[in-house]
C-alpha cells in the first residue's frame, strides 16, 4: 500500500493511495486525513480490502504534494549510522545508536524548497530511509519491532553544519530550520517495501550524483533502531525516525561542497520514489 497526501499547506489535505497502475484514488470516503490519531493497523487492513477502481481518480498536476502523514509528534534521528560515512566523517563507528531531535518546523513537503537563511555558511544534504511508526511502542524487542511500523518514507535530512559543530551545544542546532526534513511523497507499508535491508539510495545537486548508496550498509538496522528508542522513550503513531545516510554528504567531499540558493537537489530510494528541492533564501518564515 503507498499513502500519498495533496494540498497547500495550511489547508485541507486530499489522502489517497497510489493503486498499482500508477492512478491516485481520493480515500477521503474513508478517512478525513491520514494523521498520527487515524494512522493505524486498521486502517491500513481497510485500504488494502478497498477495490482502487472503486474510489475517485485524482490527478497532482498542479498541487502541492504534502507529506504522506499530517505532522507527527516527534521527529527522531539516528547519526553515523552508516559504515561507509562514518568512514568519511572520520568518525569512530558507533557502538550504540546515536539519537537527536528535529524541531517539528523542520516538517514538510518532499518538493517543498530548500530554505536558506542569510546566516547559514555549510548547508548540506543527507538522502535517508524514514521509519514511520503506525502504534505505540515502549519496551518492545527487537523481534516485536516491526509489528509498531506503519512504512518507510524518503526523507532529506538536511543540515548546516557550522551550526550543527561548530557553535556548540548538541547537533540539534543545526538540524532544526524550518523545511529541513522534506518527506515523501509517499508511505509504502513494509510488505510492498521488500527488502528493506538493502534498498538503493541516491541524490543529485544540479544534476551531479553526490550519493550513491545503500541501507545494506546501515550499522543498526531498522528492528534494532526501533526497539533500542523504545528502551529510553515511548514512540508515538505517526513518528518519523530518520535512521542515517551514506557517504557522499557535502561535508565529505575534498574541498567541501555546499548548497546555496539556486541549487536543485534530488533525490531517491528504490521504491519510494524522488524528491526535487529549490533552494531559496528567505529572511523569513516558510512560504
Amino acid at each position: 500500500m503507498k499513502l500519498m497526501r495533496l494540498g497547500n499547506r495550511d489547508e485541507a489535505k486530499t489522502p489517497c493511495i497510489l493503486d498499482a497502475g500508477g492512478t491516485l484514488r481520493d480515500v477521503s470516503s474513508i478517512v478525513a486525513d491520514f494523521t498520527p490519531t487515524t494512522l493505524s493497523a486498521a486502517l491500513i487492513e481497510t485500504l488494502k480490502a478497498t477495490d482502487p477502481s472503486s474510489l475517485p481518480a485524482v490527478s497532482a498536476d498542479g498541487k502541492r504534494i504534502a507529506p504522506p502523514v499530517a505532522q507527527p509528534r516527534n521527529i527522531w534521528c539516528i547519526g553515523l549510522n552508516y559504515s561507509d560515512h562514518a568512514a568519511e566523517a572520520g568518525m569512530d563507528i558507533p557502538s550504540e545508536p546515536i539519537l537527536f531531535n528535529k524541531s517539528s518546523a523542520t516538517y514538510c513537503g518532499p518538493n517543498d524548497p530548500i530554505l536558506y537563511s542569510p546566516r547559514m555558511t555549510k548547508l548540506d544534504w543527507e538522502v535517508e530511509l524514514g521509519i514511520v511508526i503506525g502504534t505505540a511502542a515502549l519496551n518492545i524487542t527487537r523481534e516485536e519491532a516491526m509489528e509498531h511500523v506503519a512504512g518507510f518514507v524518503l526523507v532529506n535530512d538536511l543540515s548546516e553544519r557550522a551550526w550543527q559543530l561548530e557553535r556548540g551545544g548538541q547537533w540539534v542546532k543545526g538540524k532544526s530550520y524550518p523545511n529541513f526534513c522534506p518527506t515523501g511523497p509517499m508511505l509504502v507499508t513494509p510488505d510492498e517495501v521488500g527488502d528493506f535491508n538493502d534498498l538503493d539510495m541516491t541524490l543529485d545537486v544540479n544534476g551531479q550524483r553526490m550519493q550513491s548508496g545503500s541501507t545494506a550498509k546501515m550499522i543498526f538496522d531498522v528492528p534494532t533502531i526501533v526497539s533500542y528508542m523504545s528502551e529510553f522513550c515511548q514512540l508515538e503513531p505517526g513518528d518519523l525516525i530518520c535512521t542515517g545516510t551514506p557517504p557522499g554528504v557535502g561535508a565529505g567531499m575534498k574541498p567541501p561542497v555546499w548548497l546555496k540558493p539556486g541549487d536543485e537537489v534530488r533525490l531517491s530510494i528504490q521504491g519510494l520514489g524522488e524528491q526535487r528541492q529549490a533552494v531559496v533564501e528567505t529572511s523569513g518564515g516558510r512560504p
